[in-house]
């Protein structure tokens, strides 16, 4: 058997009490759920005594959260059985460790692989790990502000008209992403003005690459253009997207919580919802001028193009 071990933490703002008991609340999860946000209305029972849940989407999955032991204010122990898509059953443990009016909150998972599955250990172990990284910022969010400051909407089929663009293509660490970006982002807008170039649209970035077991991505930051200029300065590039068929998703809220809404559209295309257009690359569009909008108004559409 091969072990898959997944381990991530965050400090929160508040009093360990009320970090306990929140998630000792199954009744909670909904609220800062990494999963449930792509199916709000999946299926949830709740026993009354309030140690265990159960789920059935079908966008989710299906499967059993138990609690197998805790001590109040310090470790809550977990049984977790997924019965959909896949069988298989892990131990899950929340740690929650005191640091002055704030909580060291700590998210752990160990399963074991069969053997003929080892090499899904990695994408497995990275996967597991966004998403518990994910839950921990809006569980964070969820008990320092009242509520997690995002909404995601999936807004159908969506006809692309296409579009030539100018930008600059990156590679980075996907935690240094949003540095990477505000830096593409200055360039490009003082090569535009420069330039004296008026953009044919709102600013995108398209994915090239996303790599959770490398923790790598390669991206595009981009405006598009009525034409592409003849000369380019370096490390700058063009392109274009062609029209297509999508699936979009509309984000409102904070950029800190983007990843949550590529997650949905990922977990969407894993329940073979859609069927990705593999030679396109998605991209998302920025619908709103980040300088005059307030973090939780932010408006950014996904694409992901489907196959017709």
């Amino acid at each position: 058997m091969s072990l898959v071990e997944v381990e991530r933490s965050i400090l929160i703002g508040v009093p360990i009490e009320e970090v306990y008991a929140t998630v000792r609340d199954f009744k909670s999860w909904p609220q800062w759920s990494p999963w449930l946000c792509a199916e709000p209305n999946c299926q949830l029972d709740f026993t009354s005594d309030g140690t265990s849940y159960q789920w059935n989407g079908e966008v989710v999955g299906a499967g059993q959260m138990r609690v197998t032991s805790e001590r109040a204010n310090q470790s809550i122990d977990y049984e977790l059985t997924l019965t959909s898509p896949i069988k298989s059953v892990a131990q899950v443990r929340f740690l929650f460790v005191p640091e002055g009016d704030r909580t060291r909150t700590t998210w752990e998972m160990k399963s074991k692989l069969p053997l003929s599955l080892f090499w899904m250990k990695g994408i497995l172990s990275a996967n597991i790990g966004m998403d518990y990284r994910r839950g921990l910022t809006m569980l964070k969010d969820y008990l320092q502000l009242g509520h997690v400051p995002f909404e995601v909407t999936l807004q159908g089929v969506h006809q692309f008209p296409g579009l030539s663009f100018v930008g600059i293509k990156t590679d980075c660490r996907i935690v240094d992403i949003a540095e990477k970006m505000e830096a593409d982002m200055n360039k490009l807008q003082k090569w535009i003005q420069d330039q004296h170039i008026t953009p044919a649209g709102l600013p995108l970035s398209i994915y090239h690459k996303w790599s959770p077991v490398q923790g790598t991505t390669r991206y595009t930051l981009a405006f598009p253009v009525e034409k592409i200029p003849g000369w380019l300065p370096e490390n700058f590039t063009s392109g274009k997207i062609p029209p297509c068929s999508t699936q979009k998703i509309q984000h409102t809220g904070s950029y800190n919580h983007l990843i949550s809404a590529w997650a949905v559209g990922h977990a969407y295309t894993r329940a073979k919802k859609w069927q990705s257009q593999r030679s396109i690359a998605p991209f998302e569009i920025y619908e709103s001028d980040p300088e005059k909008t307030l973090a939780e108004k932010l408006v950014t559409s996904i694409h992901f193009p489907q196959k017709v």
